[in-house]
């Protein structure tokens, strides 16, 4: 039977405590990842008053007159810090900007961390009191969540459980509240977000305001996301995909435009993207090669791969 949505899947199983009840949530996200790439994921870290109330923020946020959000696009930081204005960002191989503006928070380490690289500080809001402080709360309980995912992962392709800990916790993480504006005339070629797989290792996307995510089927078809609303939508990215040599899957993924009467109707959402350290190997695992699957992909570090790919989407000059 063809899937006509994501699978779900409880976290709860993984950390009850019960070895049958972790494998087979192990086994669960394992293998809609490698069918579909996407799950929707029950009893997360995100509780609902939380992501109530940054939802509150950022819609404070982007009803700031635009001159004091331009205040906060920081010239030369390639987008990784602060705002983002309308239709800067498209589709990798697209021309037509997205149908968006959004804003970036990001990882703010630990003082032992011992990172080979500099993050940017996050930009300050003057203008909203607890935009930040909430923001950074929601981005350390899905950066939790995001790890216990991974930890799922490492056991389904066969690495230790913790394989992924050191590179994830205080990774190079970005946290994006997305605006998609009502839509006031015929966009031409735009949609709100064009067909695209993620750069970093996985997503973890809170619900959005309205619906138009779609997923690429392995057969063609374009299917809805539809979680549950207590539910965070969590797919696999380029990086995870590479690093194991296509086993898990980076699924092509849209947000289409709204049927013409909605078109009045803002959209709201807010992904998680989380990114390694940079020094991480994406290295195709030994555990994921063989001679049915020959090693696809030429050594890189997570650093260069991300480069590499905000250019080819217009965040960063050559």
């Amino acid at each position: 039977m063809a899937m006509n949505n994501i699978p779900s899947v409880d976290l709860a199983d993984f950390i009850s405590g019960d070895a049958k009840r972790k494998q087979k949530f192990v086994d669960e996200i394992g293998k809609a990842y490698e069918e579909i790439g996407f799950v929707a994921l029950k009893n997360h870290f995100l509780d609902s008053a939380l992501e109530e109330n940054l939802y509150k923020e950022v819609k404070s946020f982007f009803a700031l007159p635009l001159e004091v959000k331009k205040k906060y696009e920081i010239e030369g930081l390639a987008g990784q810090r602060g705002y983002i204005s309308f239709g800067k960002e498209h589709a990798k191989g697209k021309k037509e900007g997205d149908l968006k503006e959004f804003w970036h928070f990001g990882q703010e380490p630990d003082k032992d961390a011992n990172l080979t690289e500099e993050y940017p500080e996050n930009i300050q809001v003057k203008e909203l009191q607890d935009f930040n402080k909430v923001g950074m709360e929601a981005y350390r309980m899905l950066e939790k969540t995001g790890i216990y995912v991974l930890r799922a992962l490492a056991l389904y392709i066969g690495l230790g459980e913790h394989y992924f800990d050191h590179w994830a916790s205080n990774g190079n993480s970005i946290l994006r509240p997305i605006h998609y504006p009502p839509i006031t005339e015929e966009p031409k070629g735009a949609v709100r977000a064009g067909a695209h797989g993620d750069i970093n290792l996985i997503t973890l996307l809170m619900g959005a305001s309205t619906g138009g995510l779609q997923v690429l089927r392995k057969d063609g078809e374009w299917i809805d996301a539809l979680p549950q609303e207590d539910e965070l939508v969590i797919n696999v990215g380029d990086m995870l995909e590479r690093h194991t040599n296509n086993k898990l899957r980076s699924t092509i993924h849209r947000v289409v435009n709204p049927p013409k009467e909605e078109w009045s109707n803002p959209r709201y959402s807010i992904p998680f993207f989380m990114h390694p350290r940079s020094e991480m190997p994406l290295d195709c695992l030994e555990q994921c090669i063989d001679e049915e699957n020959p090693k696809q992909y030429e050594d890189i570090t997570a650093g260069d791969f991300l480069h590499q790919r905000l250019v080819e989407i217009g965040l960063l000059k050559k």
